[in-house]
């Protein structure tokens, strides 16, 4: 794990390189990803008519589709062909839903991906039991899929997500909440699923175990990276760009590490605006707040925390095959360095 240091903004930067928007980077998956579309329509199925409307609607936001990508960037990097890894990549897209629709029953939240939540519009009741619908189908899906490694990976990955969501409960409203309890947070419930979705498409194409742990590695360099850039658009990105309001975390009382590292970055005044922000929900002294991050240079420190992560992303898979699968999982980790900013 990367250690919190305060010299950690004069480490090597990653190189920008030309910009390239994710649509364009995962083109070597784009025809898998069609199937894996048309898996989760299918398999969103039920003869329960508010679970159809839930998954439509799920499946009419859209979203980046990260995680099953990664599956088919995993195993194709690694020569699968067939249809089997796009089963198992609408099975982590099937977990990551779940996981979303609770979390947005925990967080009170109304706006996902710029829409309303489904929790807003059917209600927490039909949210969460749409959501237990969800990991359950999945695991029926991996039971067809028929390889008992990928259901020992994510059975621990959807227990380490639990976990995280218990622990991010536990620091919301804590002042305290200390910079390892946050890391710790974002790999249970974030790199976590990106590592598991990597295992996955390892296991899919038949790969040994030192490789199928080198994919491991590179899916949790990532997920921490992508996490940690989530964490930031919090605080400089507007709805459009983020899907959620400016300041959600704030309002919430989630301590994020831009509002950590203001917060050990202050002096006893705007130590206390961001303990008190933190105990009692931050979202009438958002402007305060946001001079803090910016006085404290958070927003700098955390992408350059992202940053180190993803080179370490990159560095897991240098020794891969040259292939478009191989090059995309590179420019992944470039791209997460100008996402949203």
């Amino acid at each position: 794990m990367i250690p919190y240091a305060d010299n950690l903004l004069a480490s090597r930067p990653l190189s920008r390189g030309p910009f390239m928007d994710l649509k364009t980077l995962l083109a070597p998956v784009q025809p898998d990803m069609q199937r894996v579309d048309a898996l989760i329509r299918d398999r969103l199925a039920s003869e329960v008519a508010l679970i159809d409307q839930i998954g439509a609607h799920i499946v009419s936001a859209g979203g980046k589709r990260l995680r099953p990508a990664l599956v088919l960037l995993s195993a194709g990097a690694l020569g699968a062909k067939g249809d089997g890894p796009a089963l198992l990549a609408a099975t982590i897209e099937f977990i990551h839903t779940a996981t979303l629709l609770h979390d947005d029953v925990v967080d009170d939240s109304s706006l996902r991906r710029g829409r309303q939540t489904a929790n807003a519009l059917w209600g927490n009741e039909a949210a969460v039991l749409s959501g237990d619908f969800l990991y359950s189908r999945a695991f029926q899906m991996m039971v067809d899929a028929g390889h008992m490694p990928v259901m020992r990976v994510m059975a621990d990955a959807t227990n380490a997500i639990a976990e995280g969501e218990v622990l991010q409960l536990l620091n919301c409203g804590d002042p305290d909440v200390t910079v390892a309890r946050y890391l710790r947070v974002i790999e249970l419930k974030t790199a976590r699923l990106f590592e598991a979705a990597c295992r996955v498409g390892a296991i899919g194409a038949g790969a040994p175990d030192a490789v199928v742990d080198m994919m491991g590695r590179y899916g949790h360099y990532l997920g921490m990276a992508f996490q940690l850039v989530d964490d930031v658009l919090d605080y400089v990105a507007d709805a459009a760009v983020s899907g959620k309001a400016l300041g959600t975390d704030l309002a919430e009382g989630k301590p994020t590490l831009p509002l950590i590292h203001a917060r050990d970055h202050s002096d006893a005044v705007g130590q206390a605006l961001v303990r008190d922000a933190i105990s009692n929900g931050g979202e009438g002294r958002l402007d305060d707040v946001l001079k803090l991050i910016e006085s404290s240079e958070a927003i700098p420190y955390t992408r350059a925390l992202a940053d180190d992560y993803g080179r370490q992303a990159a560095d897991a898979v240098q020794g891969l095959p040259e292939s478009d699968h191989r090059s995309a999982m590179l420019a992944l980790a470039q791209f997460n360095r100008v996402r949203g900013g």
